[in-house]
C-alpha cells in the first residue's frame, strides 16, 4: 500500500476504484480517500472503515459498464486478476480497466514465490497435476468454498501481464530477493517515472 500510494501520488480526496477489494484493504491509509468498492454479489464486507468514504457497488470486474471514466482518479486491484476466470476472462478483466482510460494499479502474485499466495503451498505452481487434484480432493470436504477458490486461480506470467497493460510499467515485488508479485502501474502524473 505504500508504495501504490508514494508511486501513484495519491492525495486526500482521490477518488479511487477498487475492483474487487474490500474495505478494511484501505485502513492503514490516514488520511480520507473517497473509494468506490466493486466485487461479486454477495462478497463486500460493508463494514467501512471509519476515515474513507465508501460507495458499494454488486458487479463483474471484466464487464464495468455503467461506470464514467470521471468518477474515478485510479482504478486499483490487489490480488484479483488471478481469479476472474480464464485467459479470456483475463483480457476481459485488462480491457475493462483500460477503457476507463484512468491511472491505474494491478497487482497479482507471482508463481515463482516459493510460498503460493492462496494456498500456502510450497511450490504449488510446480507439483504434477496428479498431485494437486489429489490435495484439492483432500481439502474439498473440510473447506469447499476455499477449495473452488484455489482451483479457479490462474496465475500470470509476467510476459502475459505486460501484454495485458501494454501503457504499464510493470514492477516486480520482492521478498528476501524473490519475486512476490508483479505490479502493472500507469500514472499520467507520473510518466516521466515510466
Amino acid at each position: 500500500m505504500r508504495s501504490f500510494l508514494q508511486l501513484m501520488e495519491v492525495e486526500a480526496g482521490s477518488r479511487i476504484l477498487d475492483l474487487g477489494g474490500q474495505p478494511l484493504a484501505w485502513a492503514n491509509v490516514s488520511f480520507p480517500l473517497d473509494t468506490t468498492v466493486l466485487n461479486l454479489s454477495g462478497v463486500i464486507d460493508v463494514e467501512a472503515v471509519p476515515q474513507h468514504t465508501f460507495r458499494f457497488i454488486e458487479g463483474d470486474a471484466c464487464k464495468l459498464d455503467g461506470l464514467e471514466s470521471e468518477d474515478f482518479d485510479i482504478v486499483y486491484s490487489n490480488s484479483v486478476i488471478e481469479h476472474v476466470g480464464d485467459v479470456t476472462r483475463q483480457k476481459d478483466f485488462a480491457r475493462a480497466v483500460l477503457s476507463l482510460d484512468r491511472d491505474y494499479w494491478i497487482q497479482t502474485p507471482s508463481k515463482w514465490f516459493p510460498i503460493e499466495a492462496h494456498c500456502g503451498m510450497p511450490f504449488w505452481w510446480f507439483y504434477p497435476e496428479s498431485l494437486k487434484q489429489r490435495c484439492l480432493t483432500r481439502w474439498r470436504d473440510d473447506l469447499p468454498a476455499w477449495t473452488e477458490m484455489v482451483e479457479g486461480t490462474r496465475v500470470i506470467e509476467k510476459r502475459f501481464f505486460q501484454g495485458l497493460f501494454p501503457d504499464a510499467k510493470v514492477s516486480v515485488e520482492r521478498m528476501g530477493g524473490l519475486p512476490k508479485s508483479y505490479i502493472a502501474w500507469r500514472s499520467k502524473r507520473n510518466d516521466h517515472r515510466l
